[in-house]
């Protein structure tokens, strides 16, 4: 990775943006759900990709192979988002899908233990829900399938140490934040017939207030009290072409993307492979480990507080 310059100034007087919505995806590849604020915690918000559906041979179910999985709804308790709360006996996910009987999945620890689960390059044990939820899953997606946790008491699952070294998250792609902003969708979608919604990105974090794009050049930004490093430009798979109302796969907003979102567009002098971007990946430079009041809330001020002049700066 070469060294990335940027300019280093004072903190900016005025925010940048502020954020405009939350998004908690509780099992990856299922639908987000929109929170007012969200505990942070060292792996990302609290509850985000904690869950997982695996294959008979415990691999990830995603949605480039199972886009099924766009339509199961995912709830939790109200009350899950607020600092400190813990689950009780009495505390579910509750999972719902076109033609199936809603399922309940207890909040508490599951005493089973899966062995072999695997997430693109990182393999380990997981927390098996049963056999329930892996009947529900099996039956909706005509697949064998289980449903597990993230065995946060026994695994790590480290961030790339070439962007972020010492992060890790849980079943999230490859960082723990993902965010984009509203300004930068609505460029997007004055280009396409048929305009997209947000939920084709699946952010963490949505914001508005900036110019298009202006977080591709976010190297350093303080949310509220805390400091997120900018670390790359998020590279999109097929992901986006899905309908999250339909589960089916097109051509947009990738192919449009190509057009003026692709490293030969925005990185001409970098080594080409035919990525699209959109979106910015972070990680939260703050110790969340210890101590209270470590929320992010819908309507925080982002300050910019470090960037790069062009997208070609940026790390990718």
């Amino acid at each position: 990775m070469e060294n990335i310059s940027s300019s280093r100034g004072a903190a900016a007087a005025a925010a940048a943006a502020k954020i405009s919505s939350i998004f908690i995806y509780p099992i990856k590849s299922c639908r987000g759900i929109s929170v007012p604020l969200a505990p942070l915690t060292p792996t990302g918000f609290r509850w985000d990709r904690h869950w997982l559906v695996v294959n008979q041979k415990g691999r990830a179910y995603t949605q480039r192979v199972e886009p099924k999985l766009a339509l199961v709804e995912v709830e939790l308790p109200n009350e899950a988002f607020s600092e400190g709360w813990e689950p009780t006996k009495n505390s579910y996910m509750v999972i719902k899908a076109p033609g199936m009987d809603t399922l309940k999945v207890s909040l508490s620890k599951p005493p089973q233990i899966a062995d072999g689960v695997s997430v693109w390059e990182w393999s380990g044990s997981a927390l098996d829900e049963g056999d329930e939820a892996s009947k529900w899953f099996t039956n909706y997606l005509g697949k064998p399938s289980r449903l597990v946790r993230f065995n946060a008491a026994a695994e790590t699952r480290p961030v790339d140490p070439v962007y972020a070294r010492g992060h890790n998250i849980m079943f999230s792609d490859q960082y723990p934040f993902l965010l984009a902003s509203q300004e930068s969708l609505d460029e997007l979608n004055k280009l396409l017939k048929e305009p997209v919604p947000i939920n084709r990105f699946r952010p963490n974090i949505l914001v508005n207030g900036c110019e298009p794009f202006a977080e591709d050049l976010w190297t350093e930004i303080k949310i509220g009290q805390f400091s997120f490093q900018g670390v790359k430009l998020c590279c999109r798979c097929k992901v986006p072409t899905i309908n999250q109302d339909t589960a089916i796969a097109g051509h947009e907003p990738n192919e449009t993307l190509m057009k003026f979102r692709s490293d030969k567009v925005l990185r001409p002098d970098k080594k080409q492979q035919g990525k699209v971007y959109f979106g910015q990946q972070l990680v939260c430079k703050d110790n969340l480990s210890e101590g209270k009041g470590k929320v992010v809330k819908v309507g925080d001020p982002v300050f910019v507080l470090r960037k790069v002049s062009s997208a070609a700066e940026a790390a990718a």
